[in-house]
Order: structure tokens, then C-alpha cells, then sequence
């Protein structure tokens, strides 16, 4: 009997074990990048300006969190967001705007839905930084993986 409820006892523990370790098991964290500068705008400026994004994407909780640096703008930047979906040399809407500050450095966090992160991870989004001289946008980067 003692032999049975011990059985019985492991059993449990190892069902337990897994069920709580599963669904870790397919969460991953994606790691993004993205180079921006003034040849990537649509169409492209001529700005010196230059930037870097650096992002990770959690796929169990669908966070964004992002930090974008930049120099050398013409201005001030007025404004700056992620875009898509787009290919490289199109534009796009906005689909996650940046809340708070755009001076450099920029970070920030967004929760996605299932349709933006696929078409995150598939590299149809861009970043922008706006400024007064480029309203449409004055750097811009593609992310990717």
C-alpha cells in the first residue's frame, strides 16, 4: 500500500512538473534590430542623421520593448513610431506609437496583437524619426531579426 501511494505520489509530481514547465517551454524572446538613416526614408532625405534600434519581442506575454538611439537630425525630433506592414521601399501607418519623449535615447514598451506580431517578425515594420524639416519622416529604419 505504502508502495502505491508512493507511486501514485511521483506521478503526480511529474505530471505537475510538466504542465507548469509547458507552456515556457514555447514562449521565446526574438531578438530585433534595425539601422536607420536618411537613404531608407520614403522618399529618402538628406539628412546626416543616423540611428539604431534594439528590440525584443516576448511572444508569451506579446511585449515590445524597444530603445532607439539617433544623432545628427536636422532638428529636434517632433515625432517617431513604428510603421507596417511594409516592404523596404513602401510606406505605412502607423502601428505602435512612441509615448512620451523622442529625444534620444528612446524606450518604450507595446503590447502587440496576434496580426502585428507576425507581421513584425516577418520584417514589415519600420521605425521613423519626424522632424520639422522632414515631416514625413527623416530617418527610418526596416526591423529585423
Amino acid at each position: 500500500m505504502e508502495k502505491q501511494v508512493a507511486s501514485i505520489g511521483l506521478g503526480v509530481l511529474v505530471l505537475t512538473t510538466l504542465v507548469i514547465s509547458t507552456p515556457t517551454a514555447f514562449a521565446e524572446t526574438v531578438n530585433l534590430k534595425g539601422s536607420l538613416n536618411a537613404s531608407q526614408s520614403v522618399p529618402p532625405t538628406n539628412s546626416n542623421g543616423t540611428g539604431n534600434l534594439q528590440a525584443t519581442y516576448d511572444t508569451a506575454t506579446k511585449q515590445l520593448t524597444y530603445t532607439v538611439t539617433y544623432s545628427g537630425l536636422t532638428g529636434n525630433a517632433t515625432a517617431a513610431h513604428f510603421h507596417g506592414p511594409a516592404d523596404a521601399d513602401k510606406t505605412a501607418g502607423v502601428v505602435v506609437p512612441v509615448q512620451g519623449s523622442v529625444a534620444s535615447p528612446i524606450k518604450g514598451t507595446a503590447t502587440l496583437t496576434d496580426a502585428q506580431a507576425t507581421d513584425l517578425l516577418a520584417g514589415k515594420w519600420y521605425f521613423n524619426i519626424h522632424t520639422e524639416a522632414n515631416r514625413p519622416g527623416e530617418i527610418r529604419g526596416q526591423v529585423t531579426k
